[in-house]
């Protein structure tokens, strides 16, 4: 157990997210699921507040006093190849599950950035590099190891409700020890980015929209559009330009194919797409691994309005009050569908997401909202995973179907009455 006058104390509360980090009392490092239980029961023996944290990527607001639980060192991935299965350990990092999954030519339902942690990813949902042909990650959960907050270590299966909150519902229920997801046969993916310099190729938000119209559930793909730093260690081909990148993911032998559209755009400014190991699938969206502060605000949409579409490089180009980079991902496909076995994920029916998210700056809400007014009218709720700051709890509300919304916060007061849990986003 570490206090605050320990000489790892930082190294050990610091996450990837540094705009807000938590100020524990104390933090323990767990190792294994008994840990996890003892931390708890020290808070409940204390009447300290608990919060958990793998990674750090999706942090709203650090926790001040209480208890820390960092589960890092707990990371440890099991694969089933016979049955297509991994069991996943509270700190294991999607890195980490790539890396025991691809000897065996199975790939999980990870995300853009490896370096995210696997469970609290799939607690939220998980919008993945193959979401549109299989679904969310939460839809492909089959069992589930939680401490809830009295200090019991269940099997999560065991309380239907509670196996259908915690995929999708968030950090909300219990401390997850650990949880067994399905492995898909997919050693490659052809996919990669295509970065356009907008001011040569403005057209490039409006043909990937269209595009996306005409694509099958084997094509996942997104649109990042960002002003570039002018910096050294940027590649000159896009520093210091506005640039609109077009990252893929395409399944099967058809992707040379389905992209030909894209590339009649023009000739980008850099190409990265070809055949790859989904083991290097990070390279997809490239995302940067250093820890940063930043923050972010999410919605879904029913479509993708072409007018609003061309505000964003007036309302969040580089002359906007603060940089912001504009993430929009096509939905659709096995996201549509309802899983097997019922979740809390909301809003199946969206079209698109669209994220604003804007580093190092104090304050972004109002910068946020103007970028997003223009879209208001085709607005469907949000995504809690892909929204990184303090909402309102109108606002966490809105990522649900309103008689979801009410389940979930009525199994909160069931199993944490206390309101012990320091979630992201507090039901």
């Amino acid at each position: 157990m570490l206090t605050t006058t320990s000489t790892e104390y930082d190294e050990a509360r610091l996450g990837f997210q540094r705009r807000d980090p938590h100020r524990p009392q104390v933090i323990f490092q767990v190792t294994s699921a008994a840990e996890i239980e003892e931390a708890v029961r020290y808070a409940i023996d204390h009447d300290l507040k608990l919060a958990v944290q793998a990674a750090g990527h999706g942090l709203t607001a650090g926790i001040d006093g209480g208890v820390l639980i960092a589960t890092s060192g707990f990371n440890g991935v099991t694969v089933d190849a016979e049955r297509k299965t991994a069991w996943i350990e509270a700190g294991a990092t999607w890195r980490e599950v790539i890396a025991a999954t691809a000897p065996h030519g199975l790939a999980p339902l990870s995300g853009s950035s490896p370096a995210v942690g696997a469970i609290s990813y799939t607690l939220g949902g998980g919008l993945g590099l193959m979401a549109r042909r299989y679904g969310y990650a939460a839809d492909h959960v089959r069992r589930i190891e939680v401490v809830t907050p009295d200090g019991v270590r269940r099997n999560a299966e065991d309380d239907p409700d509670l196996f259908w909150a915690l995929r999708g519902g968030g950090g909300n229920f219990g401390v997850v020890t650990g949880l067994e997801v399905e492995l898909f046969d997919v050693p490659t993916l052809y996919g990669g980015s295509l970065y356009f310099d907008l001011a040569e190729h403005p057209s490039v938000p409006e043909a990937w929209r269209e595009w996306t119209a005409t694509v099958p559930e084997e094509v996942t793909s997104a649109i990042a559009i960002l002003p570039i730093p002018d910096l050294p260690q940027v590649p000159e081909q896009v520093r210091g330009k506005y640039v609109a990148q077009v990252q893929l993911a395409i399944l099967g032998d058809r992707g040379a194919e389905l992209i030909e559209p894209l590339r009649a755009i023009g000739t980008p400014a850099i190409d990265t797409v070809g055949e790859l190991p989904y083991a290097e699938s990070d390279s997809i969206f490239a995302e940067p691994d250093h820890p940063d502060s930043y923050s972010s605000r999410n919605v879904l949409l029913s479509s993708l309005d072409p007018d609003a579409l061309a505000t964003l490089p007036k309302l969040a180009g580089p002359g906007a009050a603060g940089m912001c980079i504009i993430g929009i991902r096509h939905l659709g496909g096995a996201l549509e569908r309802d899983p097997e076995l019922p979740n809390a994920i909301g809003h199946r029916d969206a079209a698109y997401s669209l994220t604003v998210l804007t580093p190092r700056q104090a304050d972004a809400t109002p910068l946020h909202r103007r970028v997003l007014e223009p879209w208001r009218a085709d607005v469907v709720g949000r995504s809690l995973n892909f929204s990184v700051g303090n909402l309102t709890a109108d606002e966490v509300a809105e990522a649900y179907d309103p008689g979801d919304h009410k389940r979930l916060t009525d199994l909160r007061r069931r199993y944490d009455p206390s309101r012990r849990l320091w979630a992201n986003h507090q039901l």
